[in-house]
Parts: structure tokens; sequence; C-alpha cells
């Protein structure tokens, strides 16, 4: 398991953020998805053999919400 932190820019609605963390719990691969309203923190746990960093990303890319990392 691999750990990764992602600050996004666009955190400051709960149904958003609800709607990006069961989008990214029900993606094959990813263990664990907690997002943190306050500092717009994302941290997730993944299964580095079953997907990448960068399509861990790209999920976030998907559901509306841009990196700072």
């Amino acid at each position: 398991m691999k750990e990764m932190t992602v600050y996004l820019k666009e955190t400051t609605a709960e149904q958003p953020i609800q709607s990006l963390e069961s989008a990214l719990m029900t993606t094959d691969g990813i263990e664990r998805a907690l997002v943190d309203v306050s500092d717009g923190e994302v941290k997730i746990v993944y299964n580095e053999n079953q997907i990448t960093k960068e399509t861990v990303l790209e999920k976030i890319k998907e559901q509306g919400f841009h990196s700072l990392s």
C-alpha cells in the first residue's frame, strides 16, 4: 500500500467533497480517501499493484477538482 496527499483548490462545499470521496472509494485499488475541507488536503491510501498515482489524479480531475500539488 502507498499513501499520497493531494491538495485541491475546490474543497469549500460539503456535497462535492462527499461525491469525490465516494468516487475514489468505489475505484478499484483505492483503499481509503479522506478529504479535509479546512485545508483542501486529500489523503489517499492505494494499492500500487492495482492503480497508479497518475490514475488517482485523473480520477480526481474527472470529478471536477484541480490539484495544487
